[in-house]
């Protein structure tokens, strides 16, 4: 992040969700509301930066013991699970979701 822009890296910020990997809990359209300082734990849904760019996904412990990132809905043909390499991916953990005109159907993870 360029120094100039005013923002801090541990600033709360907002990213539209795109497609169905994690419906029914996250709808394509949604806004997601990341903090970047947000405590992980087993079950959180975070952002996570990999080798081929951002991902919204849940994470969890895996079948071995290290760490996941599950896609609720996988597109076909694609895994329902993708190993992380250490929490050091984790960019922020989404603390609430929004449905643009439905005030009513927004939802805190706290």
């Amino acid at each position: 992040m360029n120094e100039d822009s005013g923002c801090s890296g541990g600033e709360v910020f907002a990213l539209r969700v795109l497609g169905h990997d994690m419906a029914p809990e996250f709808n394509d359209g949604e806004i997601i509301v990341i903090e970047p300082d947000g405590r992980v734990q087993d079950g959180s849904f975070v952002l996570a930066e990999l080798d081929d760019g951002f991902t919204f996904r849940q994470l969890g412990r895996g079948a071995a013991g290290g760490w996941v990132l599950r896609a609720l809905n996988p597109a076909p043909g694609q895994p329902a699970e993708r190993p992380l390499p250490d929490l050091a991916a984790v960019r922020g953990v989404i603390i609430q979701k929004a449905v643009p005109g439905r005030r009513r159907l927004s939802k805190s993870y706290l």
